[in-house]
């Protein structure tokens, strides 16, 4: 029991729970709804399967994070070590491909593989990646943003793709399939953009360590102006995206989501655009980062109001 605190942690599992609740609610605010009366008896089955093998696989993902970050954390966050402190590498290492190995399973049991061996292969391309990502990829100008950031709308995009096999999408498309696109498409390219975002942020916060140990990352190669204006680029792009869709959803009255919409998501949006222009010490830019994050939040929460006009 003494370990289980810094295990949890070591994992992030408020990441974890937050993973677990996107799926939920894409799953029984959007398809279900969208599907009523026609959902397949063995689809919890396989839904929890999935969710449990992205739980797994991101778990995965942030121990092996940690496992090569371990220099660079003495700089950055040295009170919030774990590895080397409670935890030894190579029980760190030993639970990564133990988990990594899980939810490559889970993923083959939940899916037909005959039908579904994309699936599959592309969680064990996530599984590559995160270990690439955080050995190298990490470290280098926008690869590791961009890898972290799909891999963050992945979560969405597979409970889509677990749903038809690529022959049956291609060949029978239905309205309720289109309609499951669209959200998928405005819901992963939400986590997408905003990912990057954060990402670029955390990258400002993290300019110490990663100076000293030879990282590549955009602050460092572009300088803290440059890497303002390309996190306010993308923030302008998400607000006026999110706009002009809350003018489209007016004509059907959605009024509730569109109220929703634009004070619990363009509002903290605008106010991180405020707050970036002027923000200056690590403090600030670790504030910043966890701003986003709630508004990543917030945006995954809108699926609830679909579940009542959908």
């Amino acid at each position: 029991m003494a370990l289980l605190k810094p295990f949890l942690k070591l994992i992030r599992w408020p990441n974890l729970v937050f993973i677990v609740l996107t799926q939920v609610v894409f799953e029984f605010c959007i398809y279900r709804p969208i599907y009523a009366g026609n959902i397949p008896e063995h689809n919890t089955f396989q839904f929890v399967l999935l969710v449990v093998a992205s739980v797994f696989i991101a778990a995965a993902g942030y121990i092996i994070n940690d496992y090569f970050d371990i220099n660079i954390d003495l700089v950055n966050k040295p009170d919030k070590m774990i590895l080397d402190r409670k935890l030894s590498r190579r029980w760190a290492l030993a639970w990564h491909l133990g988990l990594s190995a899980a939810g490559i399973i889970c993923t083959a049991i939940a899916v037909n593989v005959f039908a579904r061996w994309y699936l599959v292969i592309a969680n064990l391309v996530c599984v590559v990646l995160l270990w690439f990502y955080s050995a190298r990829f990490k470290k280098d100008l926008l690869i590791g943003n961009i890898i972290v950031s799909l891999l963050t709308a992945w979560t969405i995009i597979i409970i889509f793709l677990s749903k038809y096999s690529l022959q049956h999408a291609f060949n029978h498309i239905d309205p309720g399939q289109i309609r499951l696109f669209r959200f998928t498409i405005l819901y992963a390219g939400f986590a997408f953009i905003i990912s990057l975002i954060r990402e670029a942020v955390k990258d400002i916060e993290d300019m110490p360590g990663d100076q000293k140990f030879g990282c590549k990352t955009m602050p460092i190669v572009w300088g803290i102006n440059a890497t303002k204006v390309y996190v306010t680029v993308w923030l302008t792009i998400l607000i006026i995206m999110l706009l002009v869709i809350q003018f489209y959803v007016l004509q059907f009255r959605w009024w509730w989501a569109v109220i929703y919409c634009f004070v619990a998501i363009v509002v903290p949006l605008l106010y991180i655009f405020k707050k970036l222009l002027n923000a200056q010490s690590t403090h600030e830019y670790h504030q910043l980062s966890s701003y986003t994050k709630m508004a990543m939040f917030t945006g995954i929460l809108s699926m609830l109001l679909f579940y009542i006009y959908l």
